[in-house]
């Protein structure tokens, strides 16, 4: 049997887990001394009542190897296939710690660790596809050669509504920070090539939400997509962005989804955007 895993930065709408069989392993949030598993011990909401209280931002860690190896027990049976997307590689070692558990359990699962070089939703729709292509008659090796061949296709552009929360965790240098916030900039950030950067700056909210669609537009003009909108504790700017958004792609499917905390803990409340999943 073929089992899913992602991990709990992927943003995977909660009735998928259910209907497409996808399993996901909680990373830990760490507050202090306290150390809590994300969507288990703690939630979206209790995560931003923290951070308010204790104006500081927590620390997150990938699983580790050994957690990697319970949790594939505990999803699956011996004999079992597993493929195990993650977060890229380069923003996070979720990844690393699945090889290292793969190599650990030879023989017991086979297990097919995937660096999706994105993350968010992106990796949620991947999971989806894996289960969808399966249940279709394609083979393992089908679905990985999918996997390899879209994501590099895949895009992620977000507007920062605050830089307090990428200056408090380190994700912006501090004097950077504190410029843009006085000078009121809203920063744009595109996740390409498995890398979150700061791309372009502008100075209002409004400008930062047409120049993301306009670089979408740039990149998949009438190309079949599924357009996806992931929001920061902002429903009403999510659902303002997705209204928006329709009209300028060729959307085979819109999604919304509130950003895992995990990738919100380094872009803070406010963070919008868009992703881009060709549909071909």
């Amino acid at each position: 049997m073929l089992r899913i895993v992602t991990d709990s930065t992927a943003d995977v709408l909660p009735e998928w887990a259910k209907e497409y069989g996808i399993d996901t392993i909680p990373i830990n949030i760490l507050f202090g001394e306290k150390s809590y598993l994300q969507g288990v011990e703690m939630d979206n909401e209790g995560f931003y009542k923290l951070v308010e209280e204790s104006k500081r931002i927590p620390k997150t860690s990938q699983p580790s190897p050994h957690q990697f190896i319970e949790f594939y027990r505990k999803v699956a049976q011996k004999g079992d296939t597993i493929l195990s997307i993650h977060i890229t590689s380069i923003l996070s070692g979720t990844y690393a710690s699945a090889v290292s558990a793969a190599e650990e359990l030879k023989g017991e699962f086979n297990i097919i660790p995937v660096d999706s070089v994105v993350a968010s939703l992106a990796v949620g729709l991947m999971c989806r596809e894996a289960r969808r292509m399966e249940r279709a008659g394609k083979s393992v090796d089908e679905i990985v050669k999918y996997i390899e061949n879209i994501k590099q296709s895949i895009r992620i552009v977000l507007t920062l509504d605050t830089l307090e929360y990428a200056k408090m965790s380190g994700r912006v240098k501090t004097l950077q920070a504190a410029l843009a916030s006085l000078l009121n900039v809203k920063p744009i950030a595109i996740l390409r090539n498995g890398d979150l950067n700061m791309a372009e700056r502008v100075r209002t909210r409004k400008a930062a939400l047409d120049r993301i669609i306009q670089i979408g537009k740039e990149e998949f003009g009438s190309k079949p997509i599924y357009l996806g909108v992931v929001h920061a504790r902002d429903i009403k700017s999510g659902q303002a962005l997705l209204e928006d958004a329709k009209s300028h792609f060729n959307c085979k499917e819109t999604l919304i989804s509130e950003l895992s905390i995990s990738i919100a803990a380094n872009l803070g409340p406010g963070t919008v955007g868009l992703i881009l999943y060709p549909a071909e």
